[in-house]
């Protein structure tokens, strides 16, 4: 890939992290970007225990112990790559995502990667850290699924419009989305599928009433097919132009119009495909500040046991203050 110049990493200690540390930092070096590493201890961890007033000279020596400990287990993690990789270390002390956060707005990283949480008492691989950076980082978030691959061999990127009414945001994010999708699918050698759900949103009024004919309500689906079939590969027709007929013949990607709700339909087609990672947006409207997750979006991640790149819509807003 070669979009991302200044790349955070949030550790995840409660996970096997190596491939994913790995997988960081050969993005970074393919970027030619840098890398920052960031350890986020909860504040009550730093306090927990020692019987402490929050504010003093005991309390100070105790956190500055307790920072040490972390940074020497960040440099350990790392050792293996300093002759390649210059990397940046350091250790906060709050809420991991809003610290997380927080460093993206400072330093204006361009992309923030972490490990999954997979929290061990649900079958969900995003946990509640997660769930936060996705819905309010203002940068794209990667989320690898434990034991990573070293590269992938199936990305999925999906897209969603409505044919009959395009609206300009969803077209901006849409491009992002493919973008980012072919990028990663190049650099990986990866096959590139590209999917949007769709329905024929009047079919089960129609058929209830009874007041058209099967013909008539097949000829009506076949419409409504036809008219999202043709924006897609539209888009796919953009894409050519964005990346390059070259680059694009290369990919050839494949196209996928699954019928049927998205939140159905794309963590299915995700399992048949057995893809790697799924590029997708995950704000449902904006021009909200800090609007939360789309729920069509939150469900399909509910059900993704694969790595997940999301993407903002240009000019989305994060919740989260500098200062606070």
């Amino acid at each position: 890939m070669k979009r991302f110049k200044n790349i955070i990493y949030v550790n995840e200690p409660t996970v096997d992290q190596t491939s994913a540390v790995g997988r960081a930092v050969s993005l970074a070096e393919n970027n030619q970007a840098d890398l920052s590493i960031v350890d986020v201890i909860p504040t009550q961890v730093v306090m927990a225990g020692v019987g402490l007033p929050p504010v003093g000279p005991i309390s100070k020596d105790v956190r500055t112990a307790i920072e040490s400990d972390h940074r020497k287990a960040m440099e350990s993690m790392v050792q293996v790559y300093k002759e390649r990789l210059q990397i940046r270390l350091k250790v906060l002390v709050g809420k991991t995502y809003l610290e997380a956060i927080r460093a993206v707005l400072k330093n204006e990283y361009d992309l923030l990667i972490k490990p999954a949480e997979n929290p061990i008492w649900t079958n969900r691989l995003f946990g509640s850290d997660d769930l936060h950076l996705l819905r309010k980082c203002p940068c794209p978030v990667w989320l690898m699924k434990p034991s990573e691959k070293p590269s992938y061999s199936s990305i999925l990127a999906a897209v969603d419009f409505d044919p009959l009414n395009p609206l300009q945001s969803e077209h901006n994010l849409n491009r992002e989305i493919l973008e980012l999708a072919a990028s990663l699918a190049h650099s990986d050698f990866a096959s590139l599928h590209i999917a949007h759900a769709w329905e024929a949103p009047a079919e089960k009024i129609l058929m209830s009433r009874g007041e058209i004919s099967l013909d008539g309500l097949a000829s009506y689906v076949r419409r409504e097919h036809e008219h999202h079939r043709r924006e897609l590969y539209r888009l796919g027709e953009k894409l050519r132009s964005w990346i390059g007929k070259e680059a694009y013949d290369y990919l050839s990607p494949g196209f996928h119009l699954p019928k049927g709700q998205a939140k159905k339909a794309v963590p299915l087609l995700a399992a048949r495909l057995q893809a790697d990672i799924i590029v997708m947006g995950t704000v449902a409207r904006t021009g909200i500040s800090g609007l939360i997750i789309g729920n069509t979006a939150e469900t399909i991640l509910d059900q993704l046991t694969c790595s997940v790149l999301a993407i903002k819509p240009p000019g989305f807003k994060t919740p989260v203050k500098l200062n606070e």
